[in-house]
């Protein structure tokens, strides 16, 4: 039996090391926060934004800034029916009502000529998330928000090094959300980021970081409003400062390894792989190959054959409105449709030539079967 290929894993160097060393022998007492701020900053500059608070997800992150934003009962919050259950937490904790929309066929990103359709007056933000690091319309989705009088927010946890006409996902909306899981292009284990250009939101997230506490106030142990515990550790920060610092390599070697898959299926028309787009750039978190209708192939099927080759592929995101907690009825075709004949490629930095060659071999022995 051939070794066993992983769906993801992060890159781990020696400098990441050394930082987490300092960090865990002298990062305590007034040397408690050095990390994190030193994180913060270095993030904002490879970002190109003017604030950014590092927390403990980005979940945290997305609550928060929904939070700040004064979005709660009573108010609509559109978003794709494809994504991570971690985008629509947030609004549900907050008592909103999510409102979801169907997927494009081409980069599985939210279809903004349906998000026209659905926005009312109770809408109050467009959730734009860059699914598998592919870039929705900014575009159009900030002309909608802008005549719309709404927010525009990235959910951007898996959009690390994706770029749409020259500015950096996450850096677009009213306010941006990274994730670093350690299934990310870069980790700090568990963590996420907040990132906004606004001054406003970003004291008022700052507060709500700190359990409710303005920075201003002087008086110890005394919050001014309820607020959240979603705080990175100094440790944590130490593992992002490390990661941060290597951040161009590691988006480097993603463009890489989607390359090289590309390249090996340029020939097969029976399947997509993520897209290219002239005035954007993926940051190829994850590879995704999703076969044609066509071939009838389902979920189990696919699955059932990276598993017998030894190999940790995964599946496409279930529809969000089907999960046992939302269960709504919703005209999502497209969001249905594609997790039954998609998997997710292994993606990880150390994948070798061999490994990916036995991944393509997967999909070419399922296609040579139809």
């Amino acid at each position: 039996m051939n070794e066993r290929i992983d769906y993801t894993k992060p890159s781990i160097s020696e400098l990441e090391t050394e930082y987490v060393t300092d960090a865990i022998r002298n990062g305590w007492g007034p040397r408690c926060y050095e990390y994190i701020e030193k994180f913060e900053e270095a993030f904002k500059l490879h970002l190109g934004v003017r604030y950014a608070i590092a927390t403990s997800s980005a979940t945290g992150a997305l609550h928060m800034g929904l939070a700040a934003l004064g979005i709660g009962k009573g108010d609509e919050v559109i978003l794709a029916n494809s994504t991570w259950v971690a985008t629509l937490a947030p609004i549900l904790y907050l008592g909103a009502t999510p409102v979801f929309v169907d997927i494009n066929e081409d980069d599985w990103c939210i279809n903004s000529d349906e998000v026209s359709k659905l926005i009312t007056s109770k809408t109050k933000a467009i959730m734009a998330v860059h699914l598998y690091g592919n870039l929705c319309d900014m575009d159009e989705l900030s002309k909608l928000a802008r005549s719309n009088g709404i927010y525009l927010i990235e959910d951007a946890a898996e959009a690390i090094g994706s770029v749409y006409k020259a500015q950096r996902a996450g850096s677009i909306g009213d306010f941006g959300a990274f994730s670093f899981h350690g299934s990310k292009t870069m980790t700090t284990g568990e963590g996420g980021i907040f990132v906004t250009n606004d001054t406003d939101l970003y004291n008022r997230v700052l507060t709500l970081s700190n359990y409710g506490r303005d920075r201003a106030q002087k008086k110890q142990f005394w919050p001014d409003k309820l607020g959240f515990k979603y705080k990175m550790s100094n440790i944590q920060a130490a593992i992002g400062l490390g990661q941060i610092e290597r951040i161009d390599s590691l988006i480097d070697r993603k463009q890489e390894i989607f390359d090289y898959y590309n390249a090996s299926f340029k020939s097969e028309n029976r399947i997509k792989i993520n897209p290219l787009f002239k005035d954007r750039k993926s940051g190829y978190w994850i590879n995704n190959i999703v076969f044609d209708a066509s071939l009838g192939f389902e979920s189990d099927d696919i699955c059932r054959a990276f598993d017998l080759a030894n190999i940790d592929a995964r599946v496409f995101f279930w529809p969000l409105s089907k999960l046992p907690f939302v269960d709504m009825e919703v005209d999502t075709p497209v969001a249905f449709d594609i997790p039954n004949r998609a998997i997710n490629l292994p993606s990880f930095h150390d994948i070798s030539i061999e490994q990916q060659d036995r991944v393509i071999g997967v999909v070419k022995e399922l296609l040579n079967c139809k």
